[in-house]
């Protein structure tokens, strides 16, 4: 935990989850871990998180693993790219969201598009199937 009095300017990395409630500027990179910035947290950085949820001030994108929360105290000023997002009522949020289910989708492999069916019948034109654009 970095406490309310701590200032850190720099890179933060490692192999734990990290609650941040005093002040971070430069990268926080725990792309394997949690990372919850608590209301008195104010965060100048670029974060990397399994997930991450923001309770206090971050400026800076955010890249979540599986999920990112903005808490109705939570206030963020970057872009979000993440497969879930949570925007608590009353959080403040000024960016843009990328939320793209294509690459979830790619990481349990492709989904084989269906195919038609042959029909067996006296008639040699396909059934109803139009397939030219006006």
């Amino acid at each position: 935990m970095i406490g309310p009095s701590i200032k850190i300017k720099g890179e933060v990395t490692g192999d734990e989850d990290l609650v941040i409630r005093g002040s971070v500027e430069g990268t926080i990179d725990l792309a394997a871990h949690e990372v919850t910035v608590g209301e008195s947290g104010k965060v100048k950085a670029d974060i990397k998180g399994k997930v991450v949820t923001v309770n206090g001030e971050v400026t800076g994108d955010i890249t979540g693993g599986e999920k990112v929360i903005i808490a109705k105290t939570g206030h963020v000023r970057g872009n979000i790219v993440a497969p879930r997002m949570t925007l608590e009522d009353g959080a403040v949020f000024k960016g843009s969201i990328d939320m793209d289910p294509g690459e979830v989708a790619s990481r349990k492999g492709p989904t084989p598009a269906p195919q038609p069916k042959a029909t067996t019948s006296a008639n040699s034109e396909a059934p109803s199937l139009d397939l030219k654009s006006g």
